[in-house]
């Protein structure tokens, strides 16, 4: 399964992200539209591009990434999701970490007005990851997501979010190829189980902020290994246009492991240039 957060050295972000906890404080369109197509190029500097617990190294990475998105509306408060992503991460100094993230997805999403806004999703993720200049797999998982959360508005340009979600790796391969050093100790099968929060605020029609808390156990299938991964994401973004968005973003990630060998912590920091189209 990819890296997620600030793990990987990455920033890697789904395309909808931007819009992360606005959804309940913003007034709602009257034409619902299912499909978005989304292509963004966030570009970062990593203060630990190999996740080491020493001789840390930096980098300037720069991750194109495009996405299409279907959600079609099947009852009331219930709507489907099929999507189809891809990520590519280049490193400046270090290119022979360079990777791809490949995810196909579908699933249900519910949305519970009485209980709060309670937000239920369920959802299968077929993720590939590949070497650079290449689609074959150096690892490939097959997930099952379940995610919950709750939005409490503090007022009309605020609101706080709470979620939890557990990931379950259904079934996993490893090819014999190595996979690039940045990500050989996270691409191994495992479960996450989440919990995170999130504050979002509009500060203006065209600029509005994000930070996102989470704290994230990993269990691994194979060598008793067990991780707490703690991350927290700052995210101001510009909405220059319905189309374009560009954001500035931090992250910083703590890996503290059973093996100890795998702590590690990782700062980055960077903007992004998105474009999103809805119909």
């Amino acid at each position: 399964m990819p890296p997620s957060g600030a793990e990987g050295g990455q920033v890697a972000a789904a395309p909808g992200d931007a819009d992360l906890g606005q959804q309940q404080i913003l007034k709602r369109t009257e034409e619902y539209q299912p499909f978005t197509i989304s292509a963004g190029v966030p570009f970062y500097w990593t203060s630990n591009v190999a996740l080491t617990k020493e001789n840390e190294q930096s980098d300037f990475v720069v991750a194109p990434a495009a996405g299409a998105f279907y959600e079609p509306r099947i009852a009331q408060n219930l709507y489907g999701l099929i999507d189809v992503r891809e990520q590519l991460f280049y490193y400046d100094r270090f290119d022979e970490f360079n990777f791809g993230s490949f995810d196909v997805e579908a699933g249900l999403r519910y949305l519970v007005p009485q209980w709060h806004n309670l937000l239920l999703r369920f959802e299968y993720d077929y993720n590939r990851l590949t070497k650079k200049d290449s689609f074959s797999a150096f690892f490939q998982n097959h997930g099952f997501i379940l995610d919950a959360e709750v939005p409490f508005r503090l007022n009309r340009a605020q609101q706080l979010t709470f979620g939890v979600d557990v990931n379950i790796s259904a079934a996993a391969e490893e090819s014999n190829q190595p996979p690039p050093p940045n990500i050989s100790s996270i691409s191994a099968r495992r479960n996450e189980y989440e919990t995170y929060l999130t504050y979002s605020a509009i500060i203006t029609r065209s600029f509005f902020i994000n930070a996102v808390g989470r704290i994230v156990v990993r269990q691994y299938w194979e060598g008793g290994r067990d991780d707490v991964n703690e991350i927290l994401a700052l995210t101001a973004n510009y909405r220059v246009n319905k189309y374009l968005t560009a954001s500035a973003v931090s992250t910083f990630g703590l890996d503290q492991s059973n093996q100890s060998v795998f702590d590690y912590q990782v700062a980055n920091v960077g903007g992004a240039v998105a474009f999103v189209v809805k119909f």
